[in-house]
């Protein structure tokens, strides 16, 4: 990170400073003096954007401003893609832009920050789709933005599109942002009448986004792949989750816009909690690893994929046990999917094998009622697309207790997480934890699975993971 400390004198003219330039520009930047003022403002070649160049989403997203417009006859429509947010002092997390604002646009870099899409009333049942967008700062005519604002200077965080090239890229009539002033207009009941529709709108995919969500999915498989042959390495580090985080974000970084959501690597009893994003862990030969990552592409479609591997390559009997009941559940919540089911049917399949089967080991005295979610806890799986658990802000009757539709994408990931410190588990059972998710878009006639190039069955991951080693050495 480039930076100047404070304490740097040796290049500062002399003479007293505008207390209101350094607090515009920075406490730690140095000053500039006329001459540089001068000299930065000319000699600077063109340097325009292909005429060619298009978002990869331009011919769908009018499409999909239309079926938004259809729901708010008459309404003026503000769809923001979102600010900086301070990660320390003055360094910001990475920018990503709101899912809708990118199914909306097209837009997905960060360079959108801050950027707006007003969609005006232009008849009883139409929208004209106007862009708010900081373009591309001048280098003429005294404007220093672009190397002295650490922000949104081009030279400091890279150059983003004028207005023309804004419109040429998105297809859709583009304005400074500064000529939107306050966009007001709307109360909290309508705006989250606004995002309500959002997720709606998004719960059965185009053909396009199933394209996109594939090829998510064909990189994450790439990153489970690139794990196992790293696995020698990572055992033999005192963090090896973090190993496994790191290797899976390479690869998430070289062929996308890096990993949809925080990379679970959770081995022995970590596996049990859930949301385990520490990664601090050593791994052990002996123990299983849980793996839960999806690759994000450079359209934001993420994918999210589960295995659970043994770290010695051989599943153990016990583990074996635990397996192949969670995959007995999937198959179940597999065979589940079709258009017209509820959304919850998946659910409700695989948890009846899972109760069954801690019946059986004796866990449980019976199957019926809920008692079997103390080692399973959570719900089977959610809509996948440009956010991990996508379309979360849909309501009840659309999508929990609605039907599925052909086209939507979903996961289903049942578990079995048996806690190191449970007593209502025999010894050899406590902390194991199991989970097996996959990706798959709603059919005709059923469900196609889009992540089946990675094994599930224990024969399959054993012999997948000894050709991948065999490989690495």
């Amino acid at each position: 990170m480039t930076d100047t400390p404070s304490g740097a004198s040796s290049a500062a003219p002399s003479g007293p400073r505008d207390p209101a330039s350094r607090l515009n520009t920075g406490s730690h930047d140095l000053p500039v003096s006329p001459e540089l003022s001068r000299f930065m403002a000319g000699d600077w070649a063109a340097s325009s954007l292909p005429g060619s160049a298009r978002v990869a989403a331009r011919a769908v997203t009018p499409a999909r401003r239309a079926r938004l417009s259809a729901r708010f006859p008459g309404e003026r429509l503000i769809v923001r893609a979102g600010g900086l947010t301070v990660r320390s002092n003055d360094c910001d997390h990475r920018f990503r832009p709101h899912s809708a604002y990118a199914w909306l646009t097209g837009l997905t870099g960060e360079d959108q920050v801050g950027h707006v899409l007003v969609m005006e009333p232009s008849g009883p049942h139409a929208h004209e789709a106007v862009l708010y967008l900081r373009p591309r700062s001048p280098r003429t005519g005294g404007n220093e933005e672009f190397y002295r604002d650490r922000r949104y200077g081009e030279f400091w965080v890279g150059r983003r599109a004028d207005l023309a090239e804004a419109e040429r890229l998105t297809g859709i009539r583009c304005a400074h942002l500064d000529s939107l002033g306050s966009p007001g207009g709307r109360d909290a009941a309508c705006d989250t009448e606004l995002a309500v529709a959002l997720s709606e709108l998004r719960l059965v995919k185009d053909a396009w986004e199933v394209e996109q969500l594939q090829r998510a999915v064909d990189h994450t498989t790439a990153g489970f792949e690139d794990v196992v042959r790293e696995l020698p390495r990572a055992l033999a580090h005192p963090r090896g989750e973090r190993w496994i985080e790191g290797v899976f974000g390479l690869r998430a970084r070289a062929e996308g816009n890096g990993t949809g959501y925080e990379t679970i690597a959770a081995s022995g009893a970590h596996a049990c909690v859930l949301h385990w994003i520490r990664n601090d862990g050593r791994l052990d030969r002996d123990e299983l690893l849980l793996l839960d990552a999806g690759v994000e592409t450079d359209t934001l479609y993420t994918a999210d994929i589960t295995r659970t591997l043994p770290l010695s390559g051989r599943f153990s009997s016990v583990q074996r046990q635990v397996y192949e009941v969670v995959l007995a559940a999937q198959e179940a919540g597999m065979a589940a999917l079709r258009p017209g089911a509820s959304f919850r049917d998946f659910h409700r399949a695989g948890m009846r094998v899972i109760a069954e089967g801690l019946a059986q080991w004796g866990v449980l005295k019976h199957a019926e009622g809920d008692l079997h979610r103390r080692y399973t806890l959570c719900s089977s799986g959610h809509m996948l697309g440009l956010d991990v658990h996508d379309c979360a802000r849909a309501r009840a009757d659309t999508y929990l207790d609605g039907v599925l539709e052909e086209g939507q994408v979903l996961t289903v990931e049942p578990g079995l997480y048996l806690q190191p410190d449970d007593e209502t588990l025999p010894p050899e059972l406590r902390g194991i934890g199991v989970r097996i998710e996959d990706d798959l878009v709603v059919t005709s006639d059923g469900a196609r699975l889009m992540s089946g190039a990675l094994p599930r069955t224990v024969a399959g991951i054993e012999e997948w993971m000894g050709r991948l080693l065999d490989a690495a050495h």
